[in-house]
């Protein structure tokens, strides 16, 4: 998988029908969860994609410190369905943390993480904090980096 880091200016328009038919294939389908995903925030994220042969197949958006939680903050992480065997959530989850580290200088982190991936994430040093929640009626659980 090879993977790029933009900003929203840089995303080509088949680039950004790509990742919203991806995340919809995900979030909106395969989770059967109806929500608002297209949220106004995309413009103030950088965008992580993971692509191979040419196609979208993973995906992370990530935010600075104070936009979305007083600390940096990864949403979105999607990998397709049929790619969920090779561990590139994985990779997609180490690019994120050091594109943060990079574009916003801090190793501070908060996600809303379906509560189903908790161990996926305290892989990549997150840990849960406070008490879990329903978030588009899905149970998520925040998680931190110290």
């Amino acid at each position: 998988m090879e993977i790029t880091i933009k900003k929203f200016e840089e995303l080509s328009i088949y680039e950004l029908h790509d990742i919203l038919q991806l995340r919809s294939e995900v979030f909106v389908v395969e989770q059967d969860c109806v929500y608002q995903d297209i949220d106004g925030k995309d413009a103030k994220a950088l965008h992580i994609i993971g692509k191979k042969d040419g196609k979208i197949i993973a995906y992370t958006r990530c935010f600075p410190p104070g936009f979305y939680f007083e600390e940096a903050a990864i949403g979105r992480v999607v990998v397709a369905m049929n790619q969920r065997k090779f561990s590139f959530g994985h990779d997609i989850m180490e690019v994120s943390k050091e594109a943060i580290k990079k574009h916003y200088h801090t190793e501070h982190i908060k996600l809303s993480a379906q509560q189903y991936l908790i161990k996926f994430y305290q892989s990549h040093g997150f840990e849960p904090i406070g008490e879990g929640y329903l978030e588009d009626g899905i149970p998520h659980i925040a998680m931190v980096t110290p």
